[in-house]
């Protein structure tokens, strides 16, 4: 008989049982597990496949039927000039604010890790804004930037120069908001990044001076920087996310008036004010197919440049 015959003959191996201290711990494992998998189903994946429902539909809020309708909300989003401004808008505004508050952020930060007493009210000043409730500062922001009242126009009066309209000219509305958005990210980033500076050996410090690294610029470009390349992996990606979020500096400053809308604020004027539910949805999945995108870009490029 050959070794294939025997082998098929042979009788097959038990699988081993488990004991009742295994089957224990399995159950135990299970339902430990068990709240965080029903909220992921209730916040997270019940939520986006009934998203995915309504962007094939025509649903409006509070209707009674409605029709599928395929990919026309899909196709209707890229042929809406309003549409199409919000996502442009937004776009001048992540370009102008991710830069800028990482960089910003950066520069601040070494700042603060080189004093040594003053360091923690800068820290505190710094991270004010963060914990600011962005609807009030958005308030505070309306009232600094009035043409008439406010002390921004004030000053620049006072210079003699003409009033300038930062909320209502459509030039100046996107990048006024910008400011305010890299205001409101700066001390988030600060703080990420003074974590990032105190994590660094001083030890690599004295070693580039001693191999040559006289100048400041020169140590920061061999040591701190490359060494905060895990730090600014995260901050650029949080910065990216938060400024294609923008919401409340439009809904308070604007309304989305003066051609100033943004993804958002579109995706909630279609939504809420409109009642067009089915599109809404389908402008949802565009927004965070885009901000998918771009995250996942941002890893992939950024992390083959990154020291671990």
């Amino acid at each position: 008989m050959s070794i294939a015959e025997t082998a098929a003959f042979a009788p097959a191996k038990a699988r081993p049982q488990r004991s009742r201290t295994e089957r224990r711990m399995m159950w135990l494992g299970l339902l430990f597990a068990a709240p965080s998998v029903l909220l992921l189903l209730a916040f997270y994946i019940i939520p986006m496949i009934v998203l995915t429902v309504f962007s094939v539909t025509d649903y409006q809020l509070g209707a009674l039927s409605t029709e599928f309708v395929g990919l026309q909300n899909f196709t209707k989003a890229f042929h809406d000039p309003v549409f199409l401004r919000s996502l442009k808008n937004t776009v001048i505004y992540a370009v102008i604010v991710i830069p800028a508050g990482v960089f910003l952020a950066l520069g601040i930060a070494m700042l603060v890790y080189s004093r040594k007493r003053s360091r923690a009210v800068w820290e505190v000043a710094y991270f004010l804004p963060v914990t600011a409730t962005l609807v009030a500062m958005a308030t505070v922001w309306q009232f600094l930037l009035h043409p008439s009242l406010g002390p921004v126009n004030a000053a620049i009066k006072a210079f003699g120069f003409e009033p300038v309209a930062f909320l209502s000219d459509p030039v100046l509305l996107i990048p006024t908001m910008a400011i305010i958005g890299i205001w409101q990210v700066l001390g988030f980033n600060m703080v990420l990044f003074l974590a990032g500076l105190t994590a660094i050996p001083k030890d690599l410090h004295e070693a580039a001076r001693l191999d040559g690294a006289k100048n400041p610029i020169d140590r920061f470009l061999t040591v701190t920087w490359p060494m905060l390349g895990p730090t600014t992996l995260f901050v650029v990606v949080t910065t990216s996310i938060s400024a294609f979020k923008v919401f409340e500096t439009v809904a308070v400053l604007t309304r989305g008036r003066f051609g100033s809308e943004t993804l958002l604020f579109d995706l909630y004027l279609e939504g809420f004010e409109y009642s067009n539910t089915g599109y809404a949805a389908a402008l949802t999945l565009i927004f965070l197919a885009i901000v998918l995108i771009l995250s996942i870009g941002q890893m992939v490029h950024m992390d083959r440049k990154v020291h671990y």
